[in-house]
């Protein structure tokens, strides 16, 4: 059997992002989190993922704080699983993978869902990445730094 890389010690933010998310169900899970599904059969109607899988990523997503165990919101015996700060600090990647999906998965006047301001009904302006002056940035203008402990 092959032994998943861990990246938990790894300079790179990005590669400790990735492990601790896990994989791409567990980016799922996040996504119906956001869109509102609490129960682990909520999660598996929208997902259709194998119970086992679930289970496991579950466990995953609550052992790293992005998700969190609760009480049933209506005094039942099941537990509910809610995003906790960590977690909803995921929202941006969440529109950006949406965004990006959109741009380059869908031809024109395909059909597909879309988020919107509750607020207004409009759909969201697009992400963009700004210095901390305002400047729209691109990859070019942009250089990784590593720092040292303090």
């Amino acid at each position: 059997m092959v032994t998943r890389t861990r990246f938990d010690d790894s300079e790179c933010p990005v590669a400790r992002s990735v492990d601790a998310i896990g994989d791409w169900w567990s980016l799922l899970i996040v996504r119906d989190a956001f869109d509102g599904s609490r129960r682990f059969g909520e999660f598996q109607r929208s997902l259709g993922v194998a119970k086992n899988i679930l289970t496991a990523r579950l466990r995953t997503l609550v052992a790293g704080g992005v998700l969190e165990s609760v009480p049933a919101s209506d005094g039942s015996a099941y537990r509910e699983y809610v995003l906790t700060p960590k977690g909803q600090a995921l929202f941006p990647v969440i529109v950006a993978l949406r965004q990006w999906g959109e741009q380059n998965f869908f031809a024109p006047g395909e059909p597909h869902s879309q988020l919107v301001d509750r607020r207004h009904g409009h759909r969201l302006r697009a992400l963009e990445v700004l210095s901390s002056d305002g400047r729209h940035l691109d990859p070019d203008d942009t250089a990784v730094q590593k720092t040292s402990p303090e």
